[in-house]
């Protein structure tokens, strides 16, 4: 197998998967646990071929920074150090690490040494996604350059001797070029062979058929990919002790309620319970303009809604003990999902929920991306146009709103939203991109109406290309495009006076706004 030590990066577990996707067997580790094996590599464990150190948000020349013991770098075991993992091995063999130029999204990679098996077909130059604020500025002893960047002179780097192999630059995400390759080059240094494998859909449902045995399931759909293609998988393995449960806050898309009917009663024959929330959860939400609070009320009302649900069918003599979660793993790992992680923001169904539920979590999709799901609900024989929907964040418009969330402001948003859906649907766009949306920013500038002076707020329009919700880039959209959109959001939506277009990659920042 291959140790994947997970630092805290952001993509620690994105590794994991890339080498699993191999056909590889692998284990996600953190770095205490990486101790042992230098004992048990001495008595002949064959069964660790390599090791990859992955990202983290800490700096390796910091107190209390997570580390390895550096004996590990002389047990002959091939190594690849990415980010953090890289910054980690200088150090600790005698590098220098300094807080350098910090660098988030795409950077030119450019190859000067193809002498190594690692940079096995791979071109001269391509794109790599750096995501860093600290870097190497002296390399250790044996290590020879393979790849730099404008201002990274180390990106790519190796000692062959000791089967280190060390990269500035995340090769784990979509947007980095030929990252497989490089992966995949390493897998092959680790003397592994490469057998691709596909998601094994009845493995998931017995999953769930043993963690439930005989309790039933209520299920919090919102009409998204990820929630759907749970419930759907809920559905296949337990039948009618599968209770979909869709709750109306308000804060969703037109049109909704009536998709998730259709995909439960097409797909699962089950009719969903619908809740209408509206007025509570505008009243719960006034006042309130933290995006961390937003998340929190709304995650913490909806379990007061399931928990009221799950005593009206235990009364009748149904014995719910589970809520089922659409949560992939982009949430969990936003929400400071591992030990040495930084907590981005708290998704209203993973950080968001109460301490005390008296419902169980079932996740069975807490391990997979957003294009797993996608391809998991093609298995599942669900429609293409619902398989590649636009995802929508679970707390709705009370995350594209900036500051407080009232009726007013709910139907500038949802005005403003309608707008960019119909005319990328008009453009023949709308299928081509991962997600588009409008954000109210609470931000306010003069604009010219009818030769009057207007103050009105600034929409920000946000339009992106994306697989797995890890790493996504800004699309490009045609110039005529925009300033349709443009147009319209200012004539057509109240108190508004401008529009921009936000060009910002992930990293540094991350598909919503809030």
């Amino acid at each position: 197998m291959i140790l994947v030590v997970d630092f805290g990066g952001q993509t620690a577990h994105l590794i994991f998967r890339r080498v699993r996707e191999f056909g590889v067997e692998a284990k996600i580790v953190s770095p205490e646990e990486i101790l042992p094996l230098r004992q048990t590599q001495g008595q002949n464990d064959i069964r660790v071929k390599g090791i990859i150190l992955s990202g983290g948000p800490s700096s390796v020349y910091e107190k209390n920074a997570p580390t390895i013991d550096p004996k590990i770098f002389s047990l002959g075991i091939p190594i690849l150090g990415i980010c953090y993992g890289l910054q980690l091995t200088a150090y600790l063999l005698g590098g220098k690490v300094v807080s350098g130029k910090k660098e988030y999204g795409p950077a030119e990679l450019k190859i000067s040494n193809f002498k190594f098996q690692i940079s096995n077909e791979l071109p001269q130059q391509f794109i790599v996604w750096m995501s860093h604020g600290d870097e190497v500025i002296s390399l250790p002893k044996g290590f020879e350059t393979i790849g730099s960047t404008e201002h990274v002179p180390f990106a790519f780097v190796e000692d062959s001797k000791r089967k280190i192999i060390g990269l500035q630059f995340h090769p784990e995400v979509e947007h980095t070029e030929f990252g497989r390759i490089i992966l995949e080059n390493f897998v092959k240094i680790c003397k592994l062979s490469v057998n691709p494998k596909e998601i094994d859909i009845r493995s998931i449902e017995k999953d769930v058929e043993e963690k439930v045995g005989d309790s039933y399931v209520i299920g919090a759909v919102s009409g998204g990919v990820d929630s759907a293609v749970a419930g759907i998988l809920t559905a296949k393995a337990i039948g009618d002790r599968f209770i979909p449960i869709y709750v109306d806050n308000g804060l969703m898309r037109k049109g909704t309620e009536e998709h998730v009917k259709r995909i439960f009663s097409q797909h699962a024959n089950i009719n969903p319970i619908v809740i209408n929330a509206v007025g509570e959860t505008i009243s719960k939400l006034k006042g309130i303009t933290d995006s961390e609070e937003k998340r929190k009320i709304i995650g913490n009302f909806y379990i007061e809604i399931f928990e009221k649900e799950m005593k009206k069918l235990q009364n009748s003599k149904k014995d719910v003990k589970f809520l089922l979660q659409g949560t992939i793993y982009s949430d969990v790992i936003e929400s400071q999902g591992t030990k040495h992680a930084a907590k981005i923001k708290s998704h209203h169904n993973v950080g968001a929920l109460p301490k005390n539920m008296k419902l169980k979590l079932l996740e069975p999709l807490r391990h997979f991306y957003k294009d797993e799901v996608r391809a998991i609900g093609q298995k599942l024989g669900l429609p293409d146009e619902f398989i590649n929907k636009q995802p929508f964040p679970g707390p709705g418009y009370a995350v594209r709103i900036r500051g407080e969330v009232t009726k007013e402001r709910l139907i500038m948003e949802r005005q403003a939203d309608d707008i960019v859906l119909e005319e990328l649907k008009k453009a023949n766009i709308l299928d081509k991109v991962f997600l588009s949306f409008p954000v109210l920013t609470n931000a306010f500038s003069t604009a010219v109406k009818g030769d009057g002076r207007h103050f009105g707020e600034v929409v920000a329009l946000r339009v992106v290309e994306s697989k797995d919700v890890m790493t996504s880039t800004w699309a490009r959209l045609p110039y005529d495009v925009l300033q349709k959109i443009s147009s319209r959001i200012v004539n057509e939506v109240p108190n508004v006076s401008r529009v921009v277009y936000d060009i910002t990659t992930k990293p540094p920042a991350t598909m919503e706004w809030e």
